[in-house]
């Protein structure tokens, strides 16, 4: 169970900066709804993808403070380009804000930031952004941040075994000694311990091609708020949940009788 002390809104897990016992490790959030938000309130879509970014800057706050070590965030699909020109473009204009705005808070808190996601082919000036945000950080301890952008789970399984057939095919490697290891080394999470708990905000229950390998053995929560309006208290209730929880990796429980 998670140890509630700590947990209630405002208050850090522990003045030392240490985590409660039972938190996860690794939260992943599949940040969904800013559409819907927008729409209910007869607003222009964009505007829930504005006040996405007011949600999430208040989620990673919460988060460091309750002790996360590893965030990840699911902020732009590979699906996510067929969608109309004017919302992608607002979107990129939206994360060029946030590094932007954002990357030296992130960086004076002790946050390293990892970009996931496919890299070719993108514009020059967002491609640099991302190197950036990365190479300033690269030395943080505190968290660690993990973007996934123009990301999509079923195109980066696809592209680590298309690097490892290039190995057998060139003779650098036999076919026996392809195990998960080996794909994992060639995700773009490399290094990243797998997700504990994966929360998606809006009521929908689906991945949506976010992290179908590093997800088999995750906790999922599926809560019915719409992203903007997260915040701490959504965070702890989904932390709440995990913790009454009881993971077994394939295995038996540890309770008696069970």
């Amino acid at each position: 169970m998670i140890d509630r002390q700590g947990l209630e809104p405002g208050q850090p897990s522990d003045p030392a900066g240490e985590p409660s016992p039972g938190l996860p490790r690794h939260v992943a959030i599949i940040m969904d709804g800013n559409g819907r938000w927008a729409t209910a309130r007869g607003l222009p879509r964009v505007e829930g993808h504005r006040r996405g970014v007011e949600a999430l800057r208040r989620t990673l706050r919460a988060a460091r403070e309750i002790g996360i070590e590893i965030v990840t965030v699911y902020s732009f699909s590979s699906e996510n380009w067929s969608r109309p020109p004017a919302e992608v473009s607002f979107l990129m204009g939206l994360l060029k804000r946030f590094i932007r705005n954002d990357l030296a808070e992130l960086h004076e808190a002790g946050v390293r930031v990892r970009i996931a996601g496919d890299r070719q082919d993108l514009a020059p000036d967002i491609a640099h952004l991302l190197v950036e945000a990365e190479a300033l950080t690269a030395a943080n301890q505190r968290q660690t941040l993990v973007v996934a952008f123009n990301y999509g789970s079923r195109q980066e399984i696809a592209a680590a075994a298309r690097s490892l057939a290039e190995e057998v095919a060139a003779g650098r490697r036999d076919p026996a000694s392809i195990t998960p290891e080996a794909i994992e080394a060639r995700l773009s999470t490399a290094g990243i311990p797998d997700p504990d708990l994966i929360i998606r905000t809006s009521g929908e229950e689906r991945l949506s091609n976010f992290l179908l390998w590093q997800a088999a053995y995750s906790e999922l929560v599926f809560q019915p708020i719409l992203w903007p309006d997260y915040g701490r208290e959504a965070l702890v209730e989904a932390l709440a949940e995990y913790g009454r929880r009881e993971r077994r990796f394939g295995g038996l429980a540890t309770a008696a009788g069970a």
